[in-house]
């Protein structure tokens, strides 16, 4: 019986870089805004690995605050990769009243909506 711990590491592979990958999930994709967050998807096949991208606009703040946004939002991804029912592309949108929220509040957010999105495991 292997009960290695899954890693937890989010490399480049992980994450959404190109704007036609970013495009491609608003426009196919499902949606739901949730608190400080605007999540979008698009179900991938069995045995591909999720992946992320977030968007900040300068809505948010200076380049500070939107930084620590994107940051808190690759975080809460990261810590929850390994519990998606099926692969996802996942672009995060960042809502004005994430800034100033800790942690907590964030992945609170985070995990609410995805829960509401049946994308995760119980």
């Amino acid at each position: 019986m292997n009960t290695a711990p899954k890693r937890l590491r989010l490399g480049r592979s992980s994450r959404l870089a190109q704007s036609r990958d970013f495009a491609r999930v608003r426009q196919r994709g499902e949606r739901l805004v949730l608190g400080c967050l605007i999540a979008n998807w698009n179900r991938l096949p069995e045995g591909a690995a999720p992946r992320l991208g977030v968007v900040t606009s300068k809505k948010i703040g200076d380049a500070p605050d939107r930084s620590r946004a994107r940051r808190l939002l690759r975080e809460s991804f990261r810590l929850h990769q390994h519990e998606f029912i099926q692969p996802v592309e996942l672009v995060l949108v960042a809502r004005n009243s994430i800034a100033g929220k800790d942690f907590a509040a964030v992945e609170k957010d985070f995990l609410a909506a995805l829960h509401r999105a049946k994308l995760l495991k119980n």
